[in-house]
C-alpha cells in the first residue's frame, strides 16, 4: 500500500514553498499508521501553504498601494518640479592672453610677493631707471635693423633715426614704460594684440617670446629671450586657423597703424608704423623681461606664470566645464556669455554634452571668439522646437548700439509640458551703453509673441554709479536706472525691481605687468581702481515669475567672497555665477 500524495500545489509559489521545506522523518509503527501520518502530515503542509499563497497576496497588494503611493508621490513631485524653474548665468570671460594682466587670489604668497616687486620697480625705480640702450643694446638694434630689411619695409633708415635720437637714450620706466603717448599712439599695445598668442592651423597655438603671455620657453635672461624673440618675429612661418591666406611669418602680419583711428599717431609717424611698432615691442618685450628678471632671479615668476597659464587658460574651458556640471548640475537653463568657440567642443565631449541641449547662433563670431551661449535640460526641453532670433534682433539696431556678432543670443523653445519660451543670453559693451537698446529690443520681440515665457540672463556691465558726459549723456549705464528701465517694461530680476548697488558680482583690477599702465592698481588701490560694480542679471516677467532664492558665486562651490579679486585658480572668470530659482505664477 502506497502513501496518499497530496493534491499539486496550486501555485509555483506554493511549489516553491513545498519543495524548501524539509522532510518529515517516519517513526518506526505499522504502515496504516504511516499512512494516516503521512495524510494527516500532509494536509497540513498544504494548509500552510494556502496560509502562505494569501500572505504573499496581502504582501503583492501591499507591495502595490506602496507602488501607487511612490507614483502619486512622484506626479506630485514633477507637478511640484513643473512650477519651479531652476536659471543659472555665467559670463565665462574670454581666454586672457595675459595670465599676468589682472590681479587673481593665489594660495602661494609668492604671487603676492612678485607682483609688489614688479609694482615697486615701476613705482620708484630709481637708479634701476637705466637708459633703454642698457637693455636693449645697439647691437640687438643692429640685429633688428636688419632682419626688417630683409623684409624689404619702408621707412627703415627714418625709424633708425628715432632709435639714434630718441629711443635708445630713454629711460625704461620714466621715459619708455610710463610714456603715455606711447600707449595713446598703440606703438606696443598694436603689435601685441596681433602677436601675443596666434591660433595656427597646423601648429596650435603659438607663443611670442614675452612675459605677457604662456610662452613656455626659458625667459631667465634677455640673452635667450633675444634669441628666441628674433627666430619667432622673422623665422617661425605659419597659417592662421580660419583664413585662407598663404603662409607668413608674426612680423608679416603686423598693420598699420591708421592716423584716423588713432589720432595721437604723427603723420610721419603713421608712415613708418610697422618698423617703428617693432622696434618699441622689441623694447617692451625687453624691459618686461629685465623687470621679472631683476625681482625674481630664482625664476619663481615663470614657474607662477606656469600655474596661471594653466588654469586661466590651457584648462579654463575644462574647469569651467566642470564647475557647470557639478555645483550647477541642478539647472534647467543656464546662459553663458564670451564663451569661447572651443567651449563649446569641450562642453559636448564632457557631461554637459549628454546632459543639455548646447544651444548657440547658426554662425559663431570667429573674429574675436566670444559667444553667447545657452544650456537647456534635454528632459526638460524639446531640441526640435528650438529656434533661433537672434538676427531678428540684430537688424533693428543702429549703428551707434555697441554690439558686436556674438554678444547676443536669441532662442524660442518649448518644453515637454507645452509650455513656450523665449530666452535670450546677451554680453554688454565695456561701458554698458548697449544694454538698455538690447533689452528694448528683446522685450519688442517678446510682444509678438505673446504665448512664450521671456527669460533673459545677461552681462549688462552696468555700474555701481553710473557716469554722463557734460551735455548729461550716459557714458557708463547706472544699475538703478537699468533697473528702472526693465522695471517700466514689465520685468523684475533675480535682485528683485530696486537691486543693491553694492551687489557686486565682478572685482577684478589691473596689474603692472600690462600694456596699458595708466590702468594698473597697485595692491593697495584694487577696489578704487579696480572693476567692482554688480553687472549681471537674469530678468523675468514679474506678471509670470517669482523668485524663491538666489545665490552668487566666485568660488566655485556656491559661494561668493566678497571682497576678493577673481579668477583664481579653481574660478577662471572675472565674473560671478549667478543661480536663481523662479516659481510660476501662472
Amino acid at each position: 500500500k502506497h502513501p496518499a500524495r497530496p493534491p499539486p500545489p496550486t501555485s509555483m509559489s506554493e511549489m516553491g514553498l513545498k519543495c524548501r521545506e524539509p522532510s518529515s522523518g517516519l517513526s518506526a509503527a505499522s504502515e496504516g499508521e504511516e499512512t494516516d501520518g503521512l495524510v494527516d502530515s500532509s494536509e497540513a503542509k498544504l494548509a500552510a501553504n494556502h496560509r502562505l499563497h494569501r500572505r504573499v497576496r496581502i504582501g503583492i497588494g501591499v507591495f502595490s498601494v506602496a507602488a501607487i503611493i511612490a507614483l502619486v508621490g512622484h506626479s506630485l513631485k514633477r507637478e511640484l518640479d513643473a512650477k519651479e524653474l531652476r536659471v543659472a548665468s555665467w559670463n565665462i570671460a574670454a581666454i586672457n592672453n595675459n595670465p599676468f594682466e589682472y590681479w587673481i587670489t593665489h594660495d602661494d604668497s609668492e604671487y603676492g610677493a612678485l607682483m609688489d616687486h614688479v609694482q615697486e620697480f615701476i613705482d620708484s625705480p630709481g637708479d634701476r631707471d637705466v637708459p633703454v640702450s642698457e637693455i636693449f643694446t645697439v647691437q640687438r638694434w643692429q640685429d633688428l635693423k636688419a632682419l626688417m630689411q630683409n623684409e624689404g619695409w619702408s621707412g627703415i633708415d627714418a625709424t633708425e633715426a628715432r632709435w639714434e635720437s630718441d629711443f635708445q637714450s630713454r629711460k625704461i620706466i620714466t621715459g619708455f614704460l610710463k610714456d603715455k603717448t606711447l600707449g595713446d599712439k598703440r606703438l606696443a599695445s598694436m603689435p601685441d594684440r596681433v602677436t601675443n598668442t596666434i591660433n595656427s592651423l597646423s601648429q596650435g597655438t603659438l607663443y611670442r617670446p614675452t612675459v605677457i603671455n604662456c610662452f613656455d620657453g626659458d625667459l631667465s635672461n634677455l640673452r635667450k629671450w633675444w634669441r628666441e624673440w628674433k627666430s619667432f618675429m622673422f623665422n617661425r612661418t605659419l597659417k592662421l586657423q580660419g583664413s585662407n591666406s598663404d603662409s607668413m611669418t608674426p612680423a608679416q602680419m603686423l598693420q598699420p597703424i591708421k592716423k584716423s583711428k588713432y589720432p595721437a599717431i604723427t603723420e610721419e609717424e603713421a608712415a613708418i608704423s610697422i618698423p617703428l611698432q617693432t622696434l618699441a615691442q622689441a623694447i617692451f618685450d625687453a624691459v618686461l623681461v629685465h623687470i621679472v628678471n631683476t625681482v625674481s632671479p630664482t625664476g619663481k615668476w615663470q614657474v607662477l606664470r606656469g600655474q596661471m597659464c594653466d588654469a586661466l587658460n590651457k584648462r579654463k574651458d575644462e574647469i569651467t566645464a566642470r564647475i557647470l556640471a557639478t555645483t550647477y548640475a541642478d539647472r534647467d537653463i543656464i546662459f553663458l556669455q564670451e564663451a569661447a568657440a572651443a567651449f563649446l567642443t569641450q562642453a559636448k565631449q564632457s557631461v554637459l554634452g549628454s546632459r543639455y541641449i548646447l544651444g548657440h547662433a547658426a554662425s559663431l563670431d570667429g573674429k574675436r571668439d566670444q559667444n553667447s551661449l545657452m544650456l537647456l535640460r534635454k528632459d526638460l526641453f524639446l531640441e526640435e522646437t528650438l529656434e533661433e532670433h537672434t538676427s531678428t534682433v540684430m537688424a533693428s539696431f543702429t549703428k551707434n548700439v555697441p554690439v558686436a556678432n556674438g554678444d547676443l543670443l536669441v532662442l524660442s523653445v518649448d518644453d515637454i509640458l507645452g509650455r513656450q519660451y523665449l530666452l535670450a543670453s546677451f554680453h554688454g559693451d565695456t561701458n554698458g551703453l548697449a544694454t538698455k537698446p538690447v533689452l528694448a529690443a528683446v522685450h519688442d520681440l517678446a510682444q509678438t509673441m505673446p504665448q512664450k515665457r521671456l527669460l533673459f540672463g545677461l552681462d549688462a556691465n552696468t555700474y555701481e554709479r553710473g557716469t554722463v558726459d557734460a551735455s548729461g549723456k550716459p557714458t557708463k549705464q547706472d544699475v538703478l536706472d537699468f533697473a528702472a528701465d526693465f522695471v517700466s517694461k514689465g520685468y523684475t530680476s533675480c535682485w528683485g525691481d530696486t537691486p543693491n548697488p553694492k551687489n557686486h558680482t565682478t572685482f577684478n583690477a589691473r596689474t603692472f605687468l600690462q600694456a596699458q599702465l595708466q590702468k594698473a592698481a597697485r595692491s593697495t588701490e584694487k577696489i578704487s581702481k579696480g572693476d567692482k560694480n554688480p553687472k549681471d542679471f537674469i530678468l523675468f516677467p514679474k506678471a509670470l515669475y517669482s523668485v524663491l532664492s538666489t545665490t552668487k558665486d566666485n568660488t566655485g562651490t556656491g559661494r561668493y567672497i566678497e571682497d576678493m579679486v577673481f579668477p583664481t585658480l579653481d574660478f577662471p572668470s572675472d565674473h560671478g555665477v549667478l543661480s536663481t530659482t523662479l516659481s510660476l505664477r501662472v
